[in-house]
C-alpha cells in the first residue's frame, strides 16, 4: 500500500502517495510523476502506472496538483503547477528512503508538460524525465506546438506515445525530437489514444498494453546515465 505524506506549498498543502520498489527489484530510482488535467493521482491510470512501476523496481511518487487537491476544475497558472511540483520534489528528497535514488520526474499530460518546463529551466541531481502521453499541442490544433523549449532539456527523456494520440502522435514528435538524437527516445503504443486506450477488439488487451510500456519504462530507467 502507497503510505499517504502531505506537501506544504504557498497557499496550503497537497497529498502526495508514496509507493515503495518491490524489495527484490529495487532500481534505486526515485520517479516523481504528476497527473492530467482532468483526472487526481487516484485516477486508474496513475494507481496502475505507479503500482506496476513500484513492483518493477522503482520508488514512485504520485501527487494532486494545488487546483485537483482543492476540487476546482481548471488547472492553476503554469508558474503554481510548476511550484507545486517542486515542493513535492523537496519532499522527496528530504526523505532518507528517497533521498539516495536518481531523481527522475515526468507524468501524465499536463504532469509531463510541467515536469518538462521543470528540466528545461533547471532541477539539480536530474536524472532523467518520462512523459506519458506527451501534450504536443492541443486536440484538433497541431499549430499551437508546447515543444520549443524541450531542446533546453540536457536529461536523457523517454516518450510513451499513444500512435492515435490526438496531443500529438508520434510520427508529429519525430521531427522535433529528432535534433535531439539519443536524448530524447519514444516508446509507441500501438493503437493507444492519449491514456493508452486501445480498441477493445485489438490483439493486445489493454493490461498488457499498460504492462509493456511499464517494462519498457523499466528497462529505459535502469539505464546507466
Amino acid at each position: 500500500m502507497p503510505e499517504p505524506i502531505r506537501v506544504a506549498v504557498a497557499s496550503g498543502s497537497v497529498g502526495a502517495l508514496v509507493y515503495p520498489a518491490s524489495p527484490s527489484a529495487r532500481a534505486g530510482v526515485t520517479l516523481i510523476l504528476g497527473h492530467g488535467a482532468g483526472a487526481p493521482q487516484s485516477s486508474d491510470f496513475m494507481v496502475d502506472f505507479a503500482e506496476g512501476l513500484a513492483r518493477r523496481g522503482a520508488d514512485v511518487v504520485t501527487f494532486n496538483f494545488l487546483y485537483m487537491e482543492q476540487g476546482r476544475r481548471l488547472p492553476d497558472r503554469s508558474e503554481a503547477l510548476e511550484a507545486c511540483f517542486r515542493a513535492v520534489i523537496a519532499a522527496a528528497r528530504a526523505r532518507e528512503d528517497l533521498a539516495a535514488g536518481r531523481l527522475v520526474i515526468g507524468g501524465k499530460s499536463l504532469g509531463g508538460r510541467m515536469a518538462s518546463h521543470l528540466g528545461a529551466a533547471g532541477v539539480d541531481g536530474l536524472a532523467g524525465l518520462v512523459f506519458l502521453g506527451y501534450p504536443l499541442h492541443p486536440p484538433g490544433q497541431p499549430e499551437k506546438l508546447r515543444a520549443a523549449h524541450l531542446a533546453r532539456i540536457r536529461q536523457p527523456m523517454l516518450f510513451v506515445q499513444g500512435s492515435r494520440d490526438a496531443f500529438g502522435t508520434p510520427e508529429e514528435l519525430a521531427p522535433i525530437l529528432e535534433p535531439l538524437g539519443p536524448f530524447a527516445r519514444v516508446y509507441v503504443v500501438e493503437g493507444g489514444d492519449h491514456s493508452f486506450a486501445v480498441p477493445k477488439r485489438g490483439a493486445v488487451p489493454q493490461s498488457e498494453v499498460f504492462a509493456r510500456a511499464q517494462d519498457e519504462i523499466t528497462r529505459w530507467l535502469r539505464e546507466e546515465r
